[in-house]
This record gives structure tokens, C-alpha cells and sequence, in this order.
């Protein structure tokens, strides 16, 4: 035990203190968030708002004011008939959705208000309701609701079979129902329609003893899925995709040629170092793939997930955040089509910028993030027409008020952008 604590002073002596206080602050703005948003609330609003907001980071304007923020985390995608849809929360906490024509992405409607029962939905940092198309008019509402504990969430989802005209009452959709760690849900449907859901689950961790409410022998959390073959439906049962991955970072999820799924998350690798995971998404269960190396070792979770797209020649574009060499920064690289590094890791040419996204289309790749420059939030993009060797960086927009992380998505081989701030929704087409 007392190396144990050597070795931990050791640790901390080591680390970069900026990447170290750059959590600190983040869990900081986080709590007293969540504080102010438990005086002005009556108490089981209070109850929930604690868990929704405890564990994010960045949540609704880049984690500099200190404050209750609005929900403004948003989801987007584009329907079979090219139809923008944007599904989010609003200022009463209700889901809605917002739909523009596919002959102009730019004029969404009013939102509309869907009905789901008394769930309270979690929209702010890296938890977010989410939006999929599937085939036969398929389309499905995800997002995680918060329980009384903190921390502790289920996975919700509705499901319309008549193109989103109608939706269903929510459902649960893991069969695990322990008030416990169901949260930062993903979802796709492969080229054959069949439904992928998956989530960080902590269930494995709680079936150990614990110390002051901590689980002794189980490092971090895991990533369960299941599936559905009929556009959400009924589901498989559970099944564990890796242990100990990362506690509050989100999955990212991406089509192979062939149309099946792969997924990448932050991995906690032996002995103690926050990297990527890579996995294919196959019936059957598959070795997971270490997808970074950047041996970033920390004890806490930087609440920075990855983004993944897949590349023209082969393989996948990858977009993350991490410490390397003493140095924090978003990074790009290339992965093989089996999930291993093929390229050096290039950082992106701002030190402040947080939760990236990455579309491409061809041999054209975007990069999109944003950063405070102490003033005001940009909206700043990296592009690439020649799969990802070369980049140009432009400025899309500013914010002065809150704002949630620009979304990057792909109609056809046009990349588009989609940015909320406290003035409203900007949807940006970025290539031709």
C-alpha cells in the first residue's frame, strides 16, 4: 500500500500540471453548475440536475461561465430523402425536433415538442439526445435519463416506423435495470438496417466490493451493446464489448466499406494509461484494437471522447484528445482497417481546441472544434481535399454566449456543420 502511494505521488509529480488543472477546472464549473441549478429547482429537479450535470465537462459554453446553463447539446442527421433533422431539448427540458427541406438544410422549422412521458433527458457536453435513419421509414430518438443517484442514467428511445411522423412512447433499451452507470449512448444502423446501440455501463464494477462507494479491483467502466433488427423495436440482449474503458467520454461510430459498423472509445490500457479502443462490430465477440498511443496516464476521466470517419483508401480518420509527451492537444491520425495506428499523430493547430468532430467524403476530410480565445467561443475548421495529408484552417463563426460543440455530418460527398448557441441553430455547408 505505501508504494502504492509512492508510486501515486510519483505519478502526480510527473504530470503536466496544465492538463491536470485544465480538469480540475472543468470539474469545478461543473459542480457549481450543478449547485445553482439545485437552488433554483424544487427538489426532485434538483435530484436529477445534480446527475446530469456532475459528470459532463464543457457543458453548454465551453465550461468558462460558472453558472446554470441552458441544455443546448443538439444531435443532427440527414434522412433518405435528404432532409435535414435536428433533434435537441428545450428550455422546459422537452425533446423536440426541427426538420429542413433537402432542397435548403438552412431553413429548419419550429421545433416541435415529441412526447416522452415525464424523462428528464440529459443534452449538455458529451450526453445528448441522438437521431438515426434506418430503411421501411425507420427512425430512432435516443438519450440518456438521468436517476436519483449520481452518475446513474438508463438508456431511452423512441422509435417511428412512418418516416418520424409518429413516435412511440420511450423504452429501456438495456435489459440491465440496477440504478447504476447506463449512460453516453451511441446508435447507427448498418447497410443492412440492423440497429447498434451502445453505451458505458458500470454494472461489472458494482458487482465488487467497494470502499466509501468506490469499487475496489475494477478500473473505470465498460461498453455493452445491443441490436435491434427491427428498427427499434425489441432488442438483443446485452453483451459486453471491453472492459474497463473510460467512465464519461463518449463512443464513436463508423461504417466499414461493407457497411458494418466499428467502433472507437477511450480505453483504459494496463497500467493506468487513457488511450483509444478499436473494435469491429461483429455477431460475434472481437479482440479490441489499440487505436492511440499516446500512454497518457491518469486516474481521472477527461470527459473527451473521439470522433471516427472512415477513409477513402482504406482505413479511418480519427480525431481525439489526449496528453502526449507532456503536451494536451486534439490530435489527428489515420488508422489501418483493422484499428492500428498508420500514421503520425498531428496536432491541431489550436491549443485550445476541445471535443473535435470528423466527416469525410472521398478525399475530402473536415475537422471541426471550437476554442475561447478569453473573449468569445470560435467556430474554427481544418480541411483536406487530399485524404488527410495536408489541411487549411478557416474561422465558420464566433459566440459570445453559451454554445454546444459544432457537429460535423454528410449528405451524399457535401460535408455540412451544425452549430447551437444561445442565438439559435447555424447550419453551415462546408464543401461542395
Amino acid at each position: 500500500m505505501k508504494q502504492q502511494q509512492l508510486d501515486g505521488l510519483r505519478y502526480w509529480s510527473i504530470r503536466s500540471w496544465s492538463v491536470v488543472l485544465r480538469v480540475l477546472w472543468l470539474w469545478v464549473g461543473a459542480a457549481i453548475a450543478t449547485v445553482t441549478a439545485m437552488l433554483v429547482s424544487t427538489p426532485v429537479m434538483a435530484a436529477q440536475s445534480g446527475d446530469l450535470t456532475a459528470h459532463q465537462t464543457h457543458a453548454g459554453s465551453s465550461g468558462h461561465a460558472m453558472r446554470a446553463r441552458p441544455q443546448l447539446a443538439i444531435s443532427a442527421a440527414f434522412d433518405p430523402q435528404g432532409r435535414l433533422w435536428v433533434v435537441g431539448v428545450n428550455t422546459q427540458g422537452q425533446l423536440t425536433l426541427r426538420q429542413a427541406p433537402a432542397t435548403d438544410p438552412h431553413a429548419l422549422s419550429a421545433p416541435r415538442v415529441i412526447a416522452n412521458g415525464d424523462d428528464v433527458i440529459a443534452a449538455e457536453g458529451e450526453s445528448r439526445p441522438k437521431i438515426a435513419f434506418g430503411p421501411n421509414q425507420w427512425v430512432v430518438i435516443s438519450y440518456t435519463r438521468p436517476l436519483a443517484k449520481p452518475y446513474t442514467g438508463e438508456i431511452r428511445m423512441l422509435h417511428s416506423s412512418d418516416g418520424g411522423q409518429q413516435f412511440s412512447a420511450p423504452l429501456t433499451v438495456h435489459q440491465d435495470r440496477q440504478v447504476i452507470t447506463h449512460r453516453f449512448e451511441s446508435i447507427a444502423f448498418d447497410r443492412a438496417g440492423t440497429l447498434h446501440t451502445l453505451w458505458i455501463d458500470k454494472r461489472d464494477a458494482e458487482q465488487l466490493p467497494t470502499q466509501h462507494g468506490v469499487s475496489k479491483g475494477y478500473v473505470g467502466a465498460a461498453v455493452y451493446r445491443n441490436t435491434s433488427v427491427d428498427g427499434g423495436r425489441t432488442f438483443s440482449t446485452d453483451r459486453k464489448v471491453a472492459d474497463h474503458s473510460c467512465e464519461c467520454c463518449r463512443i464513436a461510430l463508423a461504417e466499414d466499406p461493407q457497411g458494418e459498423m466499428v467502433a472507437v472509445w477511450r480505453q483504459i490500457f494496463a497500467p493506468q494509461e487513457r488511450d483509444h479502443g478499436f473494435v469491429r462490430l461483429t455477431p460475434h465477440s472481437a479482440p479490441v484494437v489499440r487505436a492511440t498511443e499516446d500512454h497518457w496516464a491518469l486516474d481521472v476521466c477527461p470527459h473527451h471522447g473521439p470522433a471516427l470517419a472512415l477513409q477513402a483508401a482504406g482505413g479511418y480518420h480519427l480525431v481525439w484528445f489526449a496528453e502526449r509527451a507532456g503536451v494536451g492537444r486534439v490530435r489527428y491520425g489515420r488508422l489501418t482497417a483493422e484499428g492500428r495506428p498508420s500514421s503520425k499523430p498531428i496536432a491541431i493547430p489550436d491549443s485550445g481546441a476541445e471535443h473535435a468532430d470528423i466527416q469525410s467524403a472521398g478525399d475530402s476530410v473536415v475537422i471541426s472544434w471550437r476554442s475561447f480565445d478569453g473573449q468569445k467561443t470560435l467556430w474554427q475548421v481544418w480541411e483536406s481535399n487530399d485524404g488527410g495529408r495536408q489541411f487549411t484552417a478557416r474561422t465558420l463563426g464566433k459566440a459570445t454566449g453559451d454554445n454546444d460543440y459544432p457537429l460535423l455530418l454528410k449528405r451524399g460527398a457535401t460535408i455540412f456543420g451544425v452549430w447551437q448557441t444561445n442565438t439559435g441553430i447555424r447550419v453551415e455547408q462546408i464543401t461542395q
